[in-house]
């Protein structure tokens, strides 16, 4: 069994910060890539920052030079550090992790269950 759980949503004003986590646990042996979607409503879900097993990352062009994604391996968590938060960043955040399991080291994808994230004008 695998869980993925994003915490840190809230409530924020306009050119405010929050930090997002999303911690992966269960059976698997490492992780391949972890990335960060969003929901606005009436919106398709939209990639918003991506970071790889080798450390490389990738952002929409949304949210570039604001969001930073990192993460700390020994705890198997993602982070997205969210600064000069926008009205438009208001959305359902979630957690997508690529985790490699089995003996065959396949990869799988998991996804949390979202943590809302609100900028008031």
């Amino acid at each position: 069994q695998v869980q993925v759980a994003e915490s840190g949503g809230g409530l924020v004003q306009t050119g405010g910060s929050l930090r997002l986590s999303c911690a992966a646990s269960g059976s698997f042996f490492s992780i391949n890539s972890m990335r960060w979607y969003r929901r606005a409503p009436g919106k398709q879900r939209e990639l918003v920052a991506a970071l790889t097993s080798g450390g490389n990352t990738n952002y929409a062009d949304s949210v570039k030079g604001r969001f930073a994604i990192s993460r700390d391996n020994a705890k198997n968590t993602t982070y997205l550090q969210m600064n000069s938060l926008k009205p438009e960043d208001t959305a359902v955040y979630y957690c997508n992790a690529w985790l490699v399991q089995g003996r065959d080291n396949l990869v799988a994808s998991y996804w949390g269950q979202g943590t809302q994230v609100t900028v008031s004008s």
